[in-house]
């Protein structure tokens, strides 16, 4: 029998500073179809439980051992610390190499490696990106007090907008809008997440957010339909549920060396939330791996759940991730310096 490596064991070696573990001469011998039919399929998440990471990372691991061969025990496992890089070194340099470790990782990980963040231990170009089940966008609005219905009218007006901190979507979305676009949102930090935001701007004390898009869907949907949060920008691919009239970052960026700053700081919401392979998984479990993805998006059973818990279904290709990668990593130094004063 060809001996496994418990995840335990891949823990206690990254902690331990160990070298990579690599999958034995065997299980790389055996076909991708064969392989999955006796392995466990660990999916590691960058994030803690009972965030929105940790609630689609658990949602595809309950349905994408059903598209691949033996229905292979699946196995979620939360793996959080430094921003989320913990999960990106660890299955670049540590998990076995063999196609048991799918790790959804953050959506900022190319975008950390092209600005120089701290801890990064893996290339991003080389990591084998595998799918998200949609794109990640993210959106700015304002409270319909401020009487703010456009980019414009937030140019004229400087308006409070709560956030978290910095490298938070609440922080950068404003912060990138008023060095790209002119806008005059004065960014407020410390608020502890959306609730709190909210209930700030119901309070008065704030007139404005930037958040993901996703998260109003699930959330507050109706304050944008009964007009109370007027939208006024968002910044990735056009979701189906976006209210017609609202622009696109990508349409209000002019400038040439903006619009690569503005790639790199807004390149999670092409990624969406990204699940990858690491950088010696054989290419054929690869492409298993990717096909089994897309069929599981569109499987009745896997969507009828997505329905339920309003996770929207727009897969995001790895392939598609796989160039956006070389893309962002490939930004000219001077405006990747640009991109991490605005992230950090």
């Amino acid at each position: 029998m060809t001996p496994r490596i418990s995840l335990k064991t891949v823990l206690l070696s990254l902690a331990c500073g160990a070298a990579p573990l690599t999958a034995t001469v065997p299980a790389l011998a055996q076909s991708p179809a064969d392989f999955y039919k006796t392995a466990t399929l660990n999916v590691l998440i960058a994030t803690a439980a009972g965030s929105g990471y940790d609630f689609e990372g658990r949602l595809v691991a309950r349905h994408i051992g059903k598209q691949l061969p033996g229905n292979p025990r699946t196995v979620p496992q939360n793996l959080p610390g430094a921003g989320g890089i913990r999960v990106a070194n660890t299955i670049y340099n540590t998990a076995p190499q063999d196609g048991s470790n799918l790790a959804l990782v953050m959506n900022s990980a190319a975008m950390m490696q092209a600005i120089g963040g701290q801890g990064v231990q893996y290339d991003a170009t080389k990591l084998q990106w595998v799918g998200s089940l949609s794109p990640a966008v993210d959106s700015m609005g304002v409270w319909h007090t401020e009487k703010v219905k456009t980019i414009e009218d937030a140019k004229t007006k400087t308006i409070a907008a709560a956030a978290t901190g910095k490298g938070a979507n609440s922080n950068y979305i404003p912060e990138t809008m008023n060095a790209l676009l002119g806008t005059k949102f004065k960014v407020i930090t410390g608020y502890s997440g959306s609730p709190d935001m909210n209930t700030a701007m119901e309070r008065g004390e704030v007139g404005a957010r930037g958040t993901s898009w996703a998260s109003w869907v699930t959330s507050r949907m109706d304050w944008i339909q009964n007009g109370q949060f007027v939208v006024i920008m968002y910044a990735g691919p056009k979701p189906k549920t976006m209210p017609e009239g609202v622009p696109s970052m990508a349409d209000l960026v002019k400038n040439s060396d903006d619009i690569q700053v503005m790639n790199v700081v807004f390149s999670g919401a092409e990624f969406g939330r990204p699940f990858t392979f690491g950088p010696s998984v054989p290419k054929d479990r690869v492409q298993l791996m990717r096909d089994a993805f897309l069929a599981m998006t569109k499987d009745p059973e896997f969507v009828s759940e997505a329905e339920k818990l309003k996770v929207d279904i727009d897969p995001v290709k790895g392939e598609f991730m796989q160039s956006l990668a070389a893309k962002v990593v490939a930004t000219p130094a001077h405006l990747a310096e640009r991109a991490k004063a605005l992230v950090e």
